[in-house]
C-alpha cells in the first residue's frame, strides 16, 4: 500500500475514534496555552494541568509574567521538571510579547518562532488551538513514535518527520492529525507496552511485522 493510501486510511480511522480530538491542556486563551505547552515539555499534560490554576491565579497576563521573579515562578512550576529553564523561557517569552507584540501572542509562525522556548511543535499547537490555523503538524514524542511504527516517516529529526506527514495528510486536517495521533499513542500504541490487539493499524506496524 502506498503511503498516501495508508495515510488516508489512518485519517479516516482516527476520525471515527476521536471525532472531537483536542489538546488535553486546559488553557483559556492563546497566552495561557503557550505557557502550558512550554511547561508540558518532558512532563505529562495531567501534571501541567494541576499547576496551571495556581500559576494563572498569581500571574494573569503577559505583563505579570514579564515582571515575575524567576525564583517565585520556579516554586510554582517545579513539579513539571526542568523548572529553571522553563521559568527563564516563560519570562523572556513574555517580555518579548509585551515589548514587540503589544502584549498579545502573535498569530504567525515566523513570529512565534522568535519567542524564547518556542519551536515548531509549540507554535503548531498554539496556532491550531489558539487561532484555528493549520500551519503544520505538531510532532511530539507520540506522533514521532507512531510515524515510525506506521511507516509514515523514518526520519530521525522531528522537523523532517513533520515535513513527511504534511506531504501525506490534507492541510485542513493537520491539527486534528496531531491531536488524534497523540491520543492514540497514549491509549493504544504506547511506547513500552503497545496494545496491539486493539490496534486498527497493526497491519502497517513496522516493528510488529519485523517479528512476524
Amino acid at each position: 500500500m502506498r503511503k498516501e493510501e495508508k495515510a488516508k486510511f489512518i485519517l479516516n480511522e482516527l476520525k471515527k475514534k476521536y471525532p472531537s480530538a483536542k489538546t488535553a491542556l486546559k488553557a483559556k486563551d492563546p497566552f495561557q496555552l503557550l505557557v502550558a505547552v512550554i511547561l508540558s515539555a518532558q512532563c505529562t499534560d495531567e501534571r501541567v494541568n494541576k499547576v496551571l490554576p495556581v500559576l494563572f491565579k498569581k500571574y494573569k497576563t503577559p505583563y505579570d509574567f514579564a515582571n515575575a521573579k524567576q525564583e517565585d515562578l520556579e516554586k510554582i512550576i517545579k513539579s513539571t521538571g526542568f523548572y529553571r529553564n522553563k521559568a527563564k523561557s516563560i519570562i523572556e517569552m513574555s517580555k518579548k510579547i509585551v515589548n514587540e507584540f503589544n502584549g498579545k501572542v502573535p498569530s504567525k509562525m515566523e513570529d512565534l518562532l522568535k519567542l524564547k522556548g518556542v519551536a515548531r511543535k509549540t507554535a503548531n499547537i498554539v496556532l491550531y488551538h489558539g487561532f484555528g490555523k493549520n500551519e503544520g503538524i505538531a510532532v511530539d514524542t507520540h506522533v514521532f513514535r507512531l510515524s515510525k511504527r506506521l511507516g509514515l516517516s523514518n526520519q530521525k529529526d522531528p522537523k523532517k518527520t513533520e515535513r513527511d506527514l504534511m506531504s501525506l495528510f490534507p492541510k485542513n486536517h493537520y491539527g486534528f492529525v496531531s491531536d488524534a495521533l497523540i491520543l492514540y499513542g497514549r491509549e493504544i500504541c504506547k511506547a513500552r507496552k503497545p496494545e496491539c490487539s486493539k490496534c486498527v493499524f497493526k497491519k502497517f506496524c513496522v516493528e510488529k511485522n519485523k517479528t512476524v
